[in-house]
């Protein structure tokens, strides 16, 4: 006697997707999320951060390691980083005896940028303009830098757990003269898919889920978020232009408007998802630059991307260990059943809806 055949359910049946960005495949198996708890539990993140210390090296008046005294900066403020990975002037490692010990210059600049003078704030509890003026000043980085090298990577790893080492609202920047992998992986596929498609991969993707909604997050006039269809991590989100946007330079002033608008909206949603400040990396990736700005870039489409780590809670995170480290990245909840938990929740910060007294004056 045959066995009834089982209808598919992605919310109840391993199975793997292809992300076609990366060129690699993860298992989702979402049933998982029954299973009981008894790993580690994270501790939440400290709220009472003191708005300024003079201890701290990001602060306004503060003196650095190497004995540097930052100004008195009332907005966003840019210095180079005191303990650089890349600089400019290294030397070349020279020619390899051996194709298995292979080694190739790399060098670069690392910036360090402060979003806010207050260390007690962070960006979803910065006001609109002053998330716009981080916003334009990613791009007037990227294009400065861009100009003589080829990567210029945007990234902000934001709490203890994403291995900041600061509470103080600040993102870092690394140029490199050469291509990193990922960046290398995307330049990859996404020429390749503008080849056998006709359209630049992302903004064929931004359209696809537009019309399907069950991966979307938030949307505005310009910009589009989604829990993508790969995602490995938990509550993982992709930011997209609506339009074909190549580099973040190229955006209009009102598409600068209403990324401010989208980012903050969805980091409030973030926070509110364990009522804590959030931890993740976000970071940029555009077309490159440097050499590459003469040539057709067309296949390349702006976005940024979030991983957060947490899974259940404030104190329990994903771990990429084991199978993921030797084998394939692999999620415990969909990317339909994360898209839908984020998409319901309020955008009204948790900490300015439970306090009667707003948590900063209004500067907008």
């Amino acid at each position: 006697m045959e066995e009834p055949v089982t209808a598919f359910l992605p919310g109840e049946h391993q199975h793997v997707r292809y992300n076609p960005l990366h060129d690699e495949w993860v298992l989702v198996s979402a049933h998982r999320m029954r299973r009981p708890w008894q790993g580690q539990l994270e501790t939440p993140p400290e709220e009472n951060i003191p708005r300024h210390n003079e201890k701290n090296p990001l602060c306004p008046g503060a003196r650095r390691s190497g004995g540097q005294v930052n100004p008195d900066y009332e907005g966003t403020f840019t210095f180079g980083n005191d303990f650089p990975a890349l600089q400019p002037d290294a030397p070349d490692p020279g020619s390899s005896d051996h194709p298995l010990l292979q080694a190739r210059s790399a060098r670069g600049v690392c910036q360090v940028m402060c979003f806010h003078p207050r260390s007690d704030i962070t960006l979803p509890l910065m006001s609109l303009q002053e998330v716009r003026a981080v916003v334009d000043k990613w791009a007037e980085i990227n294009s400065e830098l861009g100009a003589t090298y080829p990567w210029v990577q945007i990234f902000e790893n934001k709490g203890a757990m994403m291995g900041c080492s600061n509470p103080h609202p600040h993102c870092q920047i690394w140029a490199s003269n050469f291509l990193p992998d990922k960046a290398e992986t995307e330049e990859r596929t996404q020429r390749e898919y503008l080849r056998k498609h006709g359209t630049p991969m992302l903004l064929e993707y931004g359209r696809l889920e537009e019309e399907r909604k069950e991966r979307v997050v938030l949307s505005n006039e310009d910009w589009l978020v989604v829990v993508p269809y790969w995602a490995v991590w938990p509550f993982q989100t992709l930011l997209l232009p609506r339009r074909h946007v190549t580099r973040l330079q190229d955006l209009r002033s009102a598409e600068r408007d209403s990324l401010a608008s989208i980012m903050k909206r969805l980091l409030c949603k973030y926070d509110n998802l364990f009522e804590m400040s959030f931890p993740y990396s976000m970071g940029w990736h555009g077309a490159p630059t440097g050499c590459h700005l003469t040539e057709d870039c067309s296949h390349w489409q702006l976005h940024a991307h979030y991983y957060p780590p947490l899974l259940r809670s404030a104190s329990v995170r994903k771990f990429m260990v084991g199978y993921e480290m030797l084998a394939q990245a692999q999620r415990d909840l969909t990317a339909e059943q994360a898209a839908e938990r984020l998409r319901n929740l309020p955008e009204e910060h948790y900490t300015l809806r439970r306090s009667e007294e707003p948590l900063r004056p209004d500067t907008e």
